[in-house]
């Protein structure tokens, strides 16, 4: 759906995009992910059409939008870090007039600003100024602006930047319906545990380069050959830790009074045959599950700590 090929963007001697390569499946959540100054904003403006890149090529659909942005703008929806509104218009005017800018016909504006205003929860706020709007609502309202053209491609540089939990809460539930929409969207954030939850992809830039990409769990993989698993026993771990200890595959094995961790760097089928083990020696096994991959201690790992996200 879109690749990056080659991406490099200069300003003077300071390479902010290096040579960036990436792919985002088409109807994914991926979270573009990056210390300060890594690229993250460079690289998005230029997917939106908004930045000159001084090499490579950006594909949506097999057509390079560095040279032909003309051809995709109609495909990308672009809400920016820091968005300006026009405070003196009142909610329906402000949307009207982004309509217009995508020459949207006036007989079918209302319908399609009445529907994405319901999907953003403003309807009651139809009729409010833009001024009298909290941030969350803000930014809520500029989600739906990007959305009045229906692109297929949604591009969103810190959507949740200064709300409070309960505004990112409701941003997030917005996001993730659109992502049943079929909507692709490429999202930036520092709230890095959302991030992890919401999306179904992550990319990590760092220093203009991407330097990993995958699912949380794929990309733990990456850094790590050892898997975390947590097994859960109903009665004391005795038998189970006998039984783990004579598989080569297993390490670090650590328990509790009912519960057993061990780290696994063997494949998904050896996996499944250690559970086997377990369950043909009559070990009352509850639960068996590999522990979740945590992107703030992936972003670190990757990054070097360089500027905490």
């Amino acid at each position: 759906m879109l690749k990056i090929e080659g991406l490099v963007k200069r300003y003077g001697k300071f390479t902010a995009v290096d040579h960036l390569d990436m792919e985002v499946s088409k109807g994914s959540i991926y979270g573009f992910v990056g210390p300060n100054g890594a690229g993250k904003t460079t690289t998005m403006k230029i997917m939106a059409g908004l930045l000159g890149a001084d090499g490579g090529s950006v594909y949506i659909d097999d057509i390079d939008i560095c040279e032909d942005m003309e051809a995709l703008k109609d495909k990308i929806g672009y809400m920016p870090d820091f968005f300006g509104v026009y405070n003196d218009l009142r909610v329906d005017e402000y949307m009207d007039f982004y309509a217009g800018t995508y020459y949207i016909p006036y007989d079918k504006r209302k319908s399609i600003i009445d529907d994405l205003l319901e999907l953003v929860d403003l309807s009651d706020k139809r009729n409010a100024y833009v001024d009298s709007l909290s941030r969350g609502m803000k930014q809520r309202l500029c989600l739906a602006r990007s959305l009045i053209h229906d692109p297929e491609i949604l591009i969103l540089d810190e959507p949740a930047s200064g709300l409070d939990p309960r505004a990112r809460i409701e941003m997030k539930e917005v996001l993730k319906q659109l992502s049943t929409l079929d909507k692709t969207i490429i999202i930036s954030s520092h709230i890095l545990p959302e991030l992890a939850e919401m999306c179904t992809e992550i990319g990590i830039i760092n220093r203009g380069k991407l330097i990993d990409s995958g699912s949380v769990n794929e990309i733990m993989r990456h850094i790590s050959k050892e898997r975390m698993i947590d097994v859960r026993l109903l009665g004391d771990t005795e038998a189970a830790v006998r039984i783990l200890e004579q598989i080569p595959e297993v390490k670090d094995i650590k328990e509790n009074t009912f519960d057993v961790a061990f780290a696994y760097n063997g494949t998904d089928e050896m996996l499944s045959e250690v559970l086997a083990k377990l369950v043909s020696a009559s070990v009352p096994v509850i639960s068996f599950t590999e522990r979740e991959g945590n992107l703030e201690d992936i972003f670190m790992k990757l990054t070097g700590g360089e500027n905490n996200a």
